[in-house]
């Protein structure tokens, strides 16, 4: 970190993790998963770890964003943070998805300050926004999404941007992600 002077220090965690499962099991393992990954965040000094609300399927949203937000509570249990911050990185909001509308990341910070002393902030992926149905490809879209950003989320909350082009069209609510300037958000979308 100090050789390449990589500040701040963003990493992601496991895929494979989904806090807000209703399948018992799988939320006890996705916790422990989890648990881990906030040890080595902390353990190498990071300041934020990233990390997807997950899928509520067979459950309301609301009971999605509860089983997230207790999963959270009870993987941090116990541990000093230092510096670490968890972003919630919003998604494309396909299927049982949590994360696609702005409205549900707002609430699980809300209530995340609520249930757990671990800051909560949040990442904002330019390919998910895209594909969720933020028109961000376009200067008034654009425009309307960081309006909506700063009233729901705060701006100051929206550490990490993570820049990423989409393979797939705005509103397809598909997560396959291009190289910049290579997608339906283009180099006039990024400038």
């Amino acid at each position: 970190r100090e050789k390449h002077d990589l500040y701040p220090l963003a990493i992601h965690d496991n895929y494979l993790i989904n806090l807000a499962s209703a399948h018992e099991e799988t939320r006890a393992k996705s916790i422990a998963a989890f648990r881990g990954e906030l040890e080595r965040a902390i353990a190498i000094g990071a300041e934020y770890l990233v990390a997807h609300p997950g899928n509520y399927k067979g459950q309301t949203v609301e009971q999605g964003i509860l089983h997230f937000l207790q999963g959270v509570a009870e993987a941090s249990q116990g541990l000093t943070f230092g510096r670490l911050m968890l972003l919630i990185e919003n998604a494309v909001g396909a299927g049982a998805q949590l994360g696609g509308r702005l409205e549900e990341l707002h609430v699980m910070r809300e209530y995340g300050s609520q249930m757990t002393d671990l800051p909560i902030g949040f990442c904002l992926d330019t390919c998910h926004l895209l594909t969720a149905g933020f028109d961000i490809a376009q200067a008034d879209g654009l425009e309307t999404t960081i309006a909506d950003a700063e009233r729901l989320l705060g701006l100051e909350n929206v550490r990490v941007i993570h820049a990423n082009d989409s393979k797939a069209p705005l509103g397809s609510h598909i997560d396959r992600h291009e190289n910049i300037g290579q997608g339906y958000i283009g180099l006039d979308g990024f400038g």
